[in-house]
């Protein structure tokens, strides 16, 4: 396998042999489950569904244990087998680069200086109380309409980001925790996929 599950636990600081510091995220990687296998064949495409964590679920009266996260990772299928652990220290080795899928923080509602930087307006000419508007959205008479994926106030953040070429720092295969150089998507607590390169 190339990739794993892992969950954010936030950033701390890693030294190396020669006593230089790195800002490192810290993520804690328990060892994945393959839930499913996909081939060709059957669905049309290769990839192995991975699982990771536990939780409870009431069903009537019964508690039943079942996957926190479940996700598919496109993958060569080789040997792999349904019920097989995917550990950190067999799939990952210090100075490896990796690539780290997450999504981001979520910020809420936000104007056009701050989700697109826009520039906004004078702040002379009468114009001092729309500093940071947007300005003039829509078109002339044709097409007489504001466009599709025109950049406007809104959410920002929540949205699934790939960040690439992650060193790996350090693993601690007793504890499964992973030190990667950099920063990572996403808030505390929160799933990220680990490829290697």
């Amino acid at each position: 396998m190339k990739a794993i599950l892992a969950v954010k636990n936030g950033m701390t600081t890693i030294f190396d042999s020669n006593g230089n510091a790195h800002s490192a995220t810290e993520l804690s990687v328990d060892p994945c489950i393959i839930t499913a296998i996909k081939t060709k064949p059957r669905d049309g495409y290769e990839a192995v569904q991975l699982s990771c964590g536990k939780k409870t679920v009431k069903s009537g009266k019964e508690k039943k244990e079942k996957p926190l996260y479940l996700r598919e990772v496109k993958s060569a299928i080789n040997d792999l087998k349904v019920g097989q652990e995917i550990n950190v220290n067999e799939t990952f080795k210090e100075g490896d680069f990796v690539t780290v899928t997450g999504i981001s923080k979520g910020k809420g509602f936000a104007g056009v200086v701050k989700r697109w930087h826009f520039q906004g307006g004078p702040r002379t000419h009468g114009q001092s109380d729309r500093e940071r508007g947007p300005g003039s959205s829509g078109s002339t008479t044709t097409p007489g309409r504001v466009f599709k994926g025109k950049r406007m106030a809104g959410k920002m953040g929540k949205s699934k980001v790939t960040v690439k070429n992650l060193l790996v720092l350090k693993i601690e295969p007793e504890k499964n925790y992973l030190y990667l150089k950099g920063a990572v998507p996403g808030n505390k607590k929160g799933l990220v996929i680990v490829k290697r390169i």
